[in-house]
């Protein structure tokens, strides 16, 4: 079996509830997935009152997706930036280049 199949039982605590989780990633960064999650649950819960966990879980849940979709988008426009710079800078390369090449006239 290839470490990357091989699946390991995490405990980890979330909302003020343990969880046993089974991932194929590190121990470590399911650990620090779990306790990123932990704190956006105790700031949507300091922030709304919310008493009930599955309530808190589910908004920070949505504010963690949201933030996640604007990365992503954000990320997206950059790529099409450099992308799009890359492709004019390799086309100003490359002209001077031809016109480097030219015989002088004179």
């Amino acid at each position: 079996m290839s470490d990357a199949s091989r699946k390991t039982s995490v405990t980890v605590r979330i909302g003020g509830e343990e969880h046993v989780l089974r991932s194929s990633a590190a121990p470590d960064y399911t650990r620090a997935c779990a306790d990123f999650l932990d704190r956006q649950v105790r700031e949507v819960q300091e922030a709304s009152d919310l008493v009930e966990n599955h309530r808190a879980i589910i908004l920070a849940a949505l504010a963690i997706t949201d933030r996640y979709l604007q990365a992503r988008d954000e990320l997206e426009r950059l790529r099409r930036e450099v992308t799009s710079r890359s492709t004019n800078l390799a086309r100003r390369i490359e002209e001077q280049l031809r016109e480097g090449a030219e015989p002088a006239s004179g």
